[in-house]
């Protein structure tokens, strides 16, 4: 099942991403209710700054319009890791993206039925940026799964050193759904992104800055159509 989702030609698909510069903007809400019918399933947010009660407001909403539902975590000590991962679980959310792996998170998250896909490489700040060498973060994802977790969550294009080569590498190595999350802004990185042939992929300020042109609905519809065409040339 999992080499299918990340074998060579596999389309990936699409998280929507109701953030800006790594933060849930504050008419989350208002966003998807007003493009809910766009083309994407996946839709996800940051887990800062809406205060809980409405982060579990929309996540409701979103699974009502039959989608499924992400957190993402921007987190480096375990203690916020966890409560990332709380809550997720508060939320109801299918996956869990994010955070320095841990054996707390891991398993909380397998208790509670959500799918884990922990950051790989050495990561900080916020907006986040990525370090290390790829031989680093595939054995790290490798010694993740074995420990469980659903996938990885790698920020290809927040990475100090070649993307694309990055990307390319570690999808082939990762025998597991992968993530490719962030800075994804143009056609060019959507050319890559198919060609590396993740599971999915994540756009957020990249609609809120409207790097494709259109509405918010819009311009998710493009990339939805244009990472199935025959014209993403890969």
């Amino acid at each position: 099942m999992k080499k299918d989702l990340t074998r060579r030609h596999h389309i990936p698909s699409l998280i929507v991403m109701l953030t800006h510069e790594d933060m849930t903007v504050k008419n989350a809400y208002e966003i998807f209710d007003a493009y809910k019918d766009s083309e994407a399933e996946y839709w996800g947010f940051k887990e800062a700054p809406l205060p809980l009660p409405q982060m579990k407001e929309l996540y409701a909403y979103m699974k009502q319009c039959g989608k499924k539902t992400v957190l993402e975590v921007v987190a480096y000590t375990r203690e916020e890791c966890l409560e990332g991962a709380r809550m997720a679980a508060e939320c109801g959310c299918d996956f869990l993206l994010g955070t320095v792996y841990s054996d707390d998170v891991n398993e909380f998250c397998r208790d509670k039925g959500i799918r884990y896909m922990p950051f790989v490489g050495e990561i900080h700040g916020r907006p986040s940026v990525l370090e290390g060498t790829c031989e680093d973060m595939i054995r790290q994802a490798k010694e993740y799964l074995k420990k469980g977790v659903y996938g990885i969550d790698i920020l290809g294009y927040r990475y100090t050193g070649d993307a694309v080569r990055l990307n390319e590498e570690f999808v082939r190595a990762v025998d597991a759904p992968v993530c490719i999350a962030g800075s994804i802004n143009d056609y060019q990185r959507l050319n890559e992104i198919r060609k590396a042939g993740p599971w999915a992929f994540t756009i957020g300020s990249a609609f809120f800055d409207n790097k494709f042109e259109g509405d918010f609905g819009e311009q998710i519809n493009k990339v939805c159509q244009y990472i199935k065409s025959e014209s993403a040339k890969c």
